[in-house]
């Protein structure tokens, strides 16, 4: 399988990685063959997936036994689960991490609930770190304006962070603002940032999304010409400010002390619309030193079907400034687009963690009661 879709991928310089995690998955040996087959060398995970996973089927049923002996909060019943599985996957991808460096990473999420309160999120992204200490675990924060203070702090701890929910080319700048300035806390206390890696997960599609909707309501010739390329564009447009972020001066000192650039991570690359080809948010965002985590039936569809035509990133960013002015041209307004996808992104991980937590509720009630 070498010579797979998604290897031809990684050779181009970009980490395929999974974006969900179950004990299935773990133990029926479906996470180590993708690792041989499809190329995978890191995972992230979310409440959703695991809502899912400890919902249906008896694979946490003993453990959760042996939890309600002396856990009754739903929360901590979660973490406890969810640890188990998280710390069997970050076992399994150690070598890879061992050999790389950037990647093997397994990503554990904060409670979204506390989004947009900085102290109480960089207390549970340190107390994740310390549960499982392990150098490959990325810890999941939000970027909203409190999570970009945690971010920052947290880096200057010299802990991985996994920023997530990235919508907008201006919180964007902002988020790799917060990693330079946590790595330059971290070396002005003495620390090295040797060990320390960060991703910032561009949320891909939603953007498409949302966008797509506005210009069906708009409607004119012009506005549905538009339609399914905000997102490729606004991708494209944030490894240009990657490529520029982590060169020059204040760069060259940073890693001269040892420090790696924040990778940027394409999230919900599959395609929510059936009118689009199904991995074009695959294709058209290929280049080096990023990373595409993917669903499980984009794994599939790209390793069937997917192209590899090179650094495609790279390609048609004089276009995508200019269709920035062309969507205002038409009277969809991208600063609103990006600002209500990061509201509803923090809205939904909250109510899948909402979820989550009745899930685990009622499935112990179930295994209380047998």
């Amino acid at each position: 399988m070498a010579d797979s879709n998604l290897h031809k991928l990684s050779k181009r310089g970009q980490s395929v990685w999974i974006d969900y995690l179950s004990r299935d998955l773990l133990e029926e040996g479906e996470l180590a063959r993708m690792m041989r087959e499809d190329a995978v060398v890191g995972v992230t995970s979310n409440p959703t997936i695991f809502q899912k996973a400890i919902s249906q089927g008896s694979r946490y049923d003993d453990q959760l036994k042996e939890l309600l002996a002396e856990e009754t909060d739903p929360k901590e019943i979660f973490l406890q689960l969810s640890a188990r599985d998280v710390e069997a996957a970050l076992d399994l991808l150690a070598p890879i991490h061992d050999k790389t460096g950037y990647d093997g990473f397994v990503s554990w999420e904060v409670d979204p609930t506390l989004a947009y309160d900085r102290e109480r999120t960089f207390d549970e992204a340190m107390r994740l770190h310390a549960w499982l200490e392990r150098p490959n675990l990325y810890v999941k924060i939000p970027a909203t304006k409190p999570g970009l203070g945690a971010i920052e702090d947290c880096v200057a701890k010299g802990k991985n962070i996994n920023v997530t929910l990235i919508f907008s080319l201006e919180r964007y700048a902002e988020v790799v603002e917060a990693y330079l300035r946590g790595l330059e806390r971290l070396v002005a206390s003495g620390g090295s940032p040797k060990d320390v890696y960060s991703v910032a997960s561009f949320f891909v599609s939603r953007v498409d999304t949302e966008a797509d909707k506005r210009l069906d309501a708009i409607g004119s010739k012009k506005a549905l010409e538009l339609r399914g390329k905000l997102a490729i564009a606004n991708a494209k447009l944030a490894y240009e400010h990657y490529e520029a972020a982590f060169s020059g001066p204040r760069w060259d000192f940073l890693a001269g002390k040892g420090a790696s650039p924040q990778r940027c991570l394409w999230a919900s690359t599959s395609t929510k619309n059936p009118a689009y080809r199904d991995v074009m948010y695959v294709e058209e965002l290929i280049g080096p030193h990023t990373v595409d985590t993917m669903p499980e039936e984009t794994i599939r569809a790209f390793q069937d079907h997917g192209e590899v035509r090179g650094d495609t990133v790279e390609n048609g960013v004089k276009e995508a400034h200019a269709l920035l002015d062309e969507i205002a041209a038409v009277g969809v307004d991208y600063d609103d687009v990006v600002k209500t996808l990061e509201l509803e992104g923090v809205q939904k991980f909250a109510d899948s963690f909402a979820e989550l937590l009745e899930g685990v509720s009622q499935k112990r009630d179930v295994v209380a009661a047998s």
